[in-house]
């Protein structure tokens, strides 16, 4: 059975499935970046918070001081499990001034993750190398 009815409506079948092949890799590649950057935002946030709980503990007034070994710990225990991308931060730092611990001096705690990629960040980072995302926190002791 012929199809009839104008001719250019004939020749035009079909075109709406071929754009949509043509377009669709662009429309996943903007889906999957939107993800990818929607991960590295949690990850920054849990690496910040992990940076103020590492500091708060640092700076609280105890008789024996933590030293920069334990508030290390204490950031990288923190994003042991709740980084998205899972596993621990790649360092933490604490620092203190010289002559720490005595009030109103104080502490920085850096917290630092490399984020290697999930989706699409994971194609990029093999050619651009991974991102890596800083959190820094600086607290005065009490």
């Amino acid at each position: 059975m012929k199809v009839r009815g104008p001719r250019c409506l004939r020749e035009e079948r079909g075109i709406a499935a071929l754009e949509f092949v043509l377009v669709l890799p662009f429309l996943l590649m903007v889906l999957f970046g939107i993800i990818d950057v929607s991960m590295i935002l949690c990850d920054k946030a849990v690496i910040t918070n992990a940076s103020r709980e590492a500091a708060r503990a640092g700076v609280v007034l105890r008789v024996t001081p933590l030293t920069s070994t334990q508030i290390q710990n204490i950031a990288l225990n923190y994003t042991q499990s709740s980084l998205v991308t899972g596993g621990p931060a790649t360092s933490a730092s604490a620092v203190a001034q010289v002559g720490t611990q005595t009030s109103g001096s104080p502490l920085t705690v850096t917290v630092t993750y490399r984020y290697q990629g999930f989706v699409l960040g994971s194609i990029f980072s093999a050619l651009t190398g991974p991102v890596t995302i800083r959190a820094i926190t600086v607290m005065n002791y009490e």
